[in-house]
């Protein structure tokens, strides 16, 4: 949030950031939503949070992002095409992943892409447009994971494909 913050020119408080984390409690696991305003002012939300299936199904999007657009690098409210394409899931796929105008795989509507090749754990590279997830740089930075230049095609020939966020973790997924 505060890489965010510095690009789009908003204040970014740290402490206030969180505190207001500090204040989204409950009896049962949560998602948390914390949401920063042009202001700096933050706003938190929270839902309960369903258990993860052991396997996703996922599906391809038709639709192609633009490596280019430099809003795929930021995680904003801004993201109407991802959020219809959630709504039209059908009830048997769990997730859809997104290609960008190239060929390249991108990520998913909440989720980062990895690819299991020759005991290698993949994720696109940031240049083919997607957001650097929490999740992404943690398995980035432990050396758990490593970029790539991947395909679509990837898909097919990987040892296994995982979906992930820092929400849920890892999720081994199966394409419909």
């Amino acid at each position: 949030m505060a890489r965010s913050a510095a690009a789009f020119e908003f204040p970014f408080a740290r402490d206030a950031a969180l505190a207001q984390l500090g204040l989204a409690t409950g009896p049962i696991p949560l998602r948390v939503r914390l949401t920063l305003d042009h202001s700096g002012r933050f706003g938190v939300t929270t839902a309960p949070l369903a258990p993860a299936p052991a396997l996703w199904a996922f599906s391809l999007a038709s639709h192609r992002l633009e490596a280019t657009d430099p809003w795929l690098r930021h995680k904003t409210t801004r993201r109407a095409l991802y959020d219809q394409t959630r709504a039209a899931l059908p009830t048997w796929v769990d997730e859809v992943i997104f290609g960008n105008t190239d060929g390249a795989l991108c990520e998913g509507t909440i989720t980062t892409i990895f690819v299991q090749k020759r005991d290698r754990l993949l994720t696109p590279a940031l240049s083919a447009g997607l957001l650097p997830g929490v999740l992404r740089q943690s398995l980035l930075e432990d050396g758990r994971a490593e970029e790539a230049a991947l395909t679509i095609a990837d898909l097919a020939t990987a040892e296994a494909v995982f979906l992930g966020n820092s929400l849920r973790g890892l999720i081994l997924a199966r394409q419909v």
